[in-house]
């Protein structure tokens, strides 16, 4: 049985009280969607699982996204097909019914993961694409030093990524995506060169990660970063990614073929 939270969302987030304001800090980033599209290969018909707001689904010519947060589903533009009220573990499709599928963002909220990308390849006759992080990877950001247990929940949430390329079975590539300096898809590393930003509380809420943690972690956060940014301690360390046009961090594309 699929664990659903109170606006309808699968996993561990309730988007119904994190999500108001998701849409305007993660915001699609072109490059990123690039990489993307790279990946589905120009497949036709396309499936987004987990598609939230439906960011990049502009990187696939037809879509059919699948959102079980009825929060999410809220805030699709007008423009973009409605979503499917489901969860990855139960997809409401035929075998082969899509030439590709993708999932961004989405993997480390479900409930089972294996289960998830094991309906996904079902109904999938081409390559199944995942955008995601490398939990082996996210303690490397510099946000470890000032917020440990954000990262220690990132690197908890998000799936191995040599497990998720059992579950999809086949033949795959693992990607590492470059995240530019002027990100727009305000996940934490999207800042790593803009370090003032995780200092406004709706720009941490529209990172999941941030909702795990109690008051006392933020405000020591809050302290520490800004005491930093302050005196130039933060500078002295990471000053250089101030400028650095892109940065190689955790965010991955695992793109599996049957």
């Amino acid at each position: 049985m699929n664990t659903r939270t109170r606006d309808g969302g699968a996993g561990d987030v309730d988007y119904g009280t994190i999500g108001a304001e998701y849409a305007s800090y993660r915001q699609p980033d072109a490059r990123i969607a690039q990489f993307i599209a790279e990946a589905l290969a120009g497949a036709q018909a396309v499936l987004n699982v987990g598609a939230g707001a439906g960011s990049y689904e502009s990187a696939a010519r037809s879509v059919t996204a699948v959102e079980p947060s009825e929060s999410m589903r809220a805030q699709r533009p007008a423009r973009l097909a409605r979503a499917v009220d489901a969860v990855a573990e139960d997809l409401p499709f035929a075998d082969g019914e899509f030439d590709a599928a993708m999932t961004l963002f989405s993997v480390h909220q479900w409930s089972d993961v294996a289960a998830g990308l094991r309906e996904m390849r079902r109904v999938t006759r081409g390559p199944v694409v995942v955008l995601t992080c490398d939990p082996k990877l996210v303690r490397d950001f510099w946000l470890y030093e000032y917020a440990p247990e954000v990262l220690d929940t990132e690197a908890r949430r998000f799936p191995p990524i040599e497990d998720m390329a059992a579950a999809l079975g086949g033949t795959g590539t693992i990607q590492t995506v470059p995240i530019p300096l002027d990100c727009t898809d305000g996940f934490n590393e999207a800042y790593y060169g803009r370090p003032d930003m995780l200092l406004d509380p709706a720009v941490r809420q529209a990172c999941s990660a941030w909702s795990f943690i109690d008051d006392g972690v933020r405000e020591r956060f809050d302290e520490r970063l800004r005491r930093d940014l302050e005196s130039g301690a933060w500078d002295e360390r990471y000053g250089h990614l101030r400028t650095q046009p892109t940065y190689e961090g955790s965010l991955v594309i695992v793109r599996a073929n049957p």
